[in-house]
């Protein structure tokens, strides 16, 4: 094998260890953001189509993207009491948060948005979320009474 810094060899080994490396510092990420209620719904679903595929671009392995639909809110945001909800669960480098976020805040449908990262105990409740633990709960509750 020749490992010489101008051989082709070379290149793609230190293109393999720097994507290795990339994929050891991801961490993982929620994001909560709040969509405008004036929209229909083939736009709330391409709005968060576009946000989903602009984390995919980046690198970022999209976990769960939860649609918990027209809420109401606690208080109101620029004169609306109501807002679609989403959720998304992803694995990424934190260096895309900051782009992701600028997405958020140039698009003025997105009313509200907070990223959180993760730690060991939220990966495990959000997994136990997905697998709907907590509604399997709530349901058994409904049949006994």
């Amino acid at each position: 094998m020749d490992y010489r810094p101008d051989s082709p060899t070379f290149a793609v080994c230190l293109f393999k260890f720097l994507k290795h490396i990339k994929k050891m510092f991801q961490r993982n990420y929620e994001t909560v953001f709040i969509l405008t209620p004036v929209l229909s719904e083939i736009q709330m679903k391409d709005t968060v189509d576009k946000f989903v595929n602009l984390l995919k671009e980046e690198g970022a392995d999209v976990i769960n993207v939860e649609n918990w639909g027209l809420k109401k809110m606690a208080y109101t945001i620029d004169k609306k009491t109501t807002g679609f909800y989403v959720l998304v669960e992803f694995k990424a480098n934190p260096t895309i948060i900051r782009k992701f976020e600028l997405e958020f805040r140039r698009d003025e449908k997105v009313m509200r948005f907070l990223t959180t990262v993760l730690d060991k105990h939220s990966i495990a409740y959000a997994d136990r979320r997905r697998k709907g633990e907590f509604n399997k709960k709530a349901e058994a509750k409904e049949e006994q009474a």
